[in-house]
């Protein structure tokens, strides 16, 4: 019998990929729909809809614009990691084992799919539904501005300026809380939204495990990157490094990441406790990002 975590994740796997499905089939063209879902149905954990279905279990049942945001939230997801991917960002051959959408179809297959999903995230969110429009209009704020120069765009622009150069602490922490930190925190406050959370301290004490969480999240990539194998992460280990970019471990140590990583786990561990037992699955999320091996 699974733990109440396992049993969780998969649920948020099943019911994300469910929603994902409906909304990419509706999608005409038959080999950009084909590269679009080769993107998103790629053996990812799904953690940002997981980390918005916990938070809007705090304060309230599952609604069907929870399940919207989730799917939204991975679309905008699976669309950065197609463009990081590309030969002009990263570069990669590989993303979870598998060759990188330009790779399995070519550069401006991969360039309209990221496109696509990307609107397609922000059409989902505006369809007409039982919710409030207001709810709505606030949801489709708060993905547009952690997506874009505001948030995740900003955070890749900042990683790509920053090759080959040194960054102090406060530049690489400004990096990764906008390129990895800034759609993990709209998932957890998209999240309490739908929940119906209106109390200004249970979402800042939820702002602050989403930054330390976001932050865990990229410390440990970076430790990975370090300490594993291409075939245990899927993707080509050490490439950071052999793109002279910046990282917690080369600014740090591999010592002083994952002591870092260490204090970023405590902090989001106290902000979920704050929650009691409605908070149970914000920490076990906490626990599976840090103790992950891929």
């Amino acid at each position: 019998m699974s733990d109440p975590f396992t049993a969780f994740l998969a649920k948020v796997q099943q019911d994300v990929d469910q929603y994902l499905r409906l909304f990419i089939r509706e999608c005409p063209e038959d080999r950009l729909r084909v590269a679009m879902e080769y993107s998103v149905f790629n053996g990812g954990k799904r953690v940002r809809p997981a980390l918005c279905y916990a938070a809007a279990g705090v304060f309230g049942p599952i609604n069907e614009l929870t399940h919207r945001s989730c799917a939204a939230l991975e679309l905008i997801h699976a669309y950065s990691l197609i463009h990081d991917d590309l030969p002009a960002m990263d570069n990669d051959d590989l993303r979870r084992g598998k060759p990188t959408c330009h790779i399995a179809f070519d550069e401006a297959t991969a360039i309209l799919a990221g496109d696509a999903l990307q609107a397609l995230a922000f059409e989902i969110l505006a369809q007409p539904c039982s919710s409030a429009p207001d709810q709505q209009l606030a949801l489709i704020g708060i993905l547009a501005k952690a997506s874009g120069a505001r948030g995740m765009v900003l955070g890749q622009s900042l990683d790509l300026c920053a090759v080959d150069r040194v960054l102090d602490h406060a530049h690489l922490e400004r990096m990764h809380r906008h390129k990895t930190g800034a759609l993990i925190n709209a998932s957890i406050h998209m999240g309490a939204i739908t929940g119906g959370c209106t109390a200004d301290r249970e979402l800042k004490i939820l702002s602050d495990y989403g930054s330390a969480i976001g932050l865990a999240f990229q410390v440990k990539d970076d430790i990975l990157d370090v300490e594993s194998s291409t075939e245990t992460l899927g993707k080509t280990q050490g490439a950071d490094q052999a793109l002279n970019k910046p990282t917690y471990t080369s600014l740090l140590g591999l010592a002083g990441a994952r002591a870092k990583l260490e204090e970023l786990h405590a902090q989001a561990q106290t902000a979920a406790g704050y929650f009691g037992v409605r908070g149970e699955m914000l920490e076990a999320i906490a626990n599976f990002i840090v103790h992950r091996t891929h």
